[in-house]
């Protein structure tokens, strides 16, 4: 139910992240309320134990999409729902240091990286010492002032970070003979709906050896360890922290994402495979897969009788990327081997008009 609102409103009920059609709930249409508003209500009839995979979705041109669930066991479905209207945006970069090197292929003393949507778009190491685009539309939209100027500035980042590993290894009175790992991660995150544009996230941290000692909070300040006290004006580096998350970094994730519009709003629909392996004699291990879908936000269920799973039924991998850019996720459960014709992969993502349905033996 919707209330309160000037008149015009949009009000869906879906399942699975599928808006239901119009013919299939009850409306009581749009009606005044008794202070010039109105309200608007909408009713669908269904099994009691589906009641968390449906949501409902409410749109008014004076704010931005509001959606709601069932309170019980949480809905994936219902988040990908609102995912799947407000677009959502990330630009990261990430920089990693070793306090000495490593004969590991592919792995570097010195490393540093931009992520636009979990999608690599540059690349920086300590062999090759050059910033390169690592998407083709980075490379064709870019002068090459923007490479060399880049590969200048992460050399001076590689110095910078060589010079405080060192710094750090000596307060926390760690051997040099060991191996120590000093990161940073800095970056934006905005929503977008139509035209309308917000600042969500700004993600400011540094760590060492895989523990946090300095990171940007939701109120606006840096926070920090007793391993790291900075002798710098505090409330200027929170200003500047600020200022850089909410104006410079967001400008940057606006121009990628504009150079790279066709590939990020396209996306790529997912692969989906149901395998199985017998576990014991008379059980197998059933496994959903789902790979090659773009953006990274995806709900899959594995179903019996077309109903979920509960999660803490199942053995997850979560979801991981693939060497393309792209993602893939797994599901898996024990079942007995002559029920397995019972079950289903129900898959829902934002590139598909209608959810994937594969059942065993398809």
């Amino acid at each position: 139910m919707a209330t309160s609102f000037f008149k015009d409103v949009t009000l869906i009920i879906k399942k699975y992240c599928t808006s239901l059609p119009e013919y299939e709930d009850e409306s009581t249409g749009i009606r005044p309320n008794h202070e010039v508003t109105f309200q608007l209500k909408k009713s669908v009839e269904i099994q009691e134990n589906d009641k968390a995979e449906y949501s409902y979705f409410v749109t008014h041109k004076l704010t931005l999409p509001q959606k709601e669930r069932f309170s019980g066991k949480p809905s994936e479905c219902s988040v990908s729902s609102f995912m799947e209207e407000v677009k959502k945006h990330s630009l990261y970069y990430i920089y990693t240091a070793l306090s000495k090197p490593v004969d590991l292929p592919g792995i570097y003393q010195f490393t540093a990286m931009a992520q636009l949507d979990d999608i690599q778009i540059d690349y920086y190491n300590s062999r090759e010492q050059r910033k390169i685009p690592k998407q083709t539309w980075m490379k064709e939209k870019l002068y090459e002032d923007y490479w060399e100027e880049g590969t200048q500035s992460r050399k001076s980042k590689e110095h910078w970070f060589n010079v405080n590993i060192d710094i750090l290894m000596k307060r926390m009175r760690h051997s040099e003979s060991d191996l120590h790992v000093f990161q940073m991660r800095t970056g934006c995150e905005v929503e977008r709906w139509g035209s309308e544009e917000k600042f969500s996230k700004g993600v400011y941290e540094y760590g060492y050896d895989g523990e946090n000692f300095l990171s940007f909070d939701d109120s606006g300040s840096l926070q920090f360890t007793q391993l790291y006290q900075p002798r710098v004006n505090i409330p200027f580096l929170n200003q500047y922290t600020k200022g850089y998350l909410g104006k410079n970094c967001v400008d940057w994730l606006k121009k990628f994402t504009e150079y790279g519009e066709n590939e990020l709003r396209n996306g790529s629909p997912p692969d989906v495979h149901m395998f199985a392996k017998r576990s014991t004699s008379d059980k197998i291990k059933l496994t959903c897969m789902v790979t090659s879908f773009y953006p990274k936000d995806t709900v899959l269920f594995i179903r019996k009788y077309r109903t979920s799973l509960p999660e803490d039924e199942t053995e997850s991998t979560g979801i991981r990327p693939n060497q393309d850019g792209a993602f893939q996720l797994c599901k898996s459960v024990e079942i007995q081997e002559n029920e397995k014709a019972n079950y289903d992969c129900f898959v829902a993502h934002r590139t598909l008009k209608e959810p994937i349905i594969t059942k065993w033996g398809n």
